[in-house]
């Protein structure tokens, strides 16, 4: 056996018994909590300022440094402004999501889910219509992250949208390790709703067994695809499962041997420059760059990340 087989049948003998995953250069893989679409609906029976009162309190506690990517609809209004305000006082990143969270891989009048079709242009228009509510902040920073990590699903807007964003001065904001906690929040949302006293231990404990596996799998692949460890960013979402349990996602990774980072310092990464010329494009960036390479295609279920996946299981649970 030689040193990479060696590698890669350790890797994967950790993620089978649970075990933190090493890299070949480090005994601690490195993670950023990312956190999209900050809304003022609240959750969990908490108001929005608790929502986000809590998680920034959590990030805080931590000596961590995060990157609220900005979808404009959710936050166009005073009470928006003051939401974003307050991770941009705490020294957070302010990022690029759109104004209005177009899916942006749909090419027909309509497709099979409800998504109508977005045109380059439009998508385009999008981007700048969000930029008057963020770039205010003073730490506004050039990174869009695409809705639902949809790129395109045709080679023309693919590529025309990754160089529009080139021509205003931003990079992509994806992240390597994608998750469902948007799922789990949603069924967390309907055992609250007039039961404010519910047991919510089984979503938190749900909640930090899914992003954990997501981890490792994506850990993993990150070693297989680049023959290195790279400076993870999870997908996370501004809401109540967050805001109740954030803190212990945090414990757990630093319990499993690996080391919260700055988004800051994440991005800084080369991996994030990489634009793999898959279609349809998006996804976790570690999953396009497996999809890129052609060696991967039993581990790849598409999407990567999605309800359907989780629904099963929370279903077993009561959950």
């Amino acid at each position: 056996m030689n040193r990479r087989e060696f590698l890669q049948h350790t890797t994967m003998a950790a993620m089978l018994v649970g075990m933190p995953v090493a890299s070949a250069e480090s005994q601690a893989p490195e993670i950023a909590l990312t956190f999209d679409d900050p809304t003022t609906d609240g959750g969990a029976d908490l108001t929005w300022h608790e929502v986000n009162e809590r998680i920034l309190a959590a990030l805080a506690g931590n000596n961590l440094k995060s990157i609220l990517f900005v979808c404009g609809m959710r936050v166009d209004s005073n009470s928006g402004r003051q939401l974003v305000a307050a991770w941009d006082r705490d020294g957070h990143l302010i990022g690029n999501h759109s104004y209005s969270h177009l899916y942006f891989n749909v090419s027909t009048d309509r497709d099979p889910n409800g998504f109508e079709k977005v045109t380059l242009a439009d998508f385009e228009a999008d981007t700048l219509k969000n930029e008057p509510l963020i770039r205010g902040y003073r730490h506004f920073t050039r990174l869009f992250r695409y809705p639902f990590f949809k790129e395109g699903d045709t080679a023309e807007k693919r590529d025309g949208m990754r160089a529009f964003l080139r021509e205003h001065g931003y990079r992509v904001g994806r992240a390597t390790i994608d998750a469902s906690d948007w799922a789990i929040d949603a069924r967390l949302e309907k055992r609250v709703e007039g039961r404010p006293h519910a047991d919510l231990a089984g979503y938190r404990d749900f909640f930090l067994q899914h992003i954990w596996e997501r981890a490792q799998f994506y850990q993993s692949l990150a070693q297989r695809v680049l023959a290195r460890s790279v400076r993870h960013t999870v997908l996370l979402h501004h809401s109540g499962l967050n805001a109740l349990f954030v803190g212990d996602l945090i414990a757990m990774f630093r319990g499993n041997g690996w080391r919260p980072v700055d988004a800051d310092y994440a991005y800084r990464d080369p991996v994030y420059d990489l634009h793999p010329r898959i279609l349809p494009a998006g996804e976790s960036l570690i999953w396009a760059l497996a999809k890129e390479s052609g060696k991967f295609e039993k581990e790849l279920r598409y999407p990567g990340e999605d309800d359907v996946y989780e629904n099963p299981r929370m279903n077993a649970l009561n959950l």
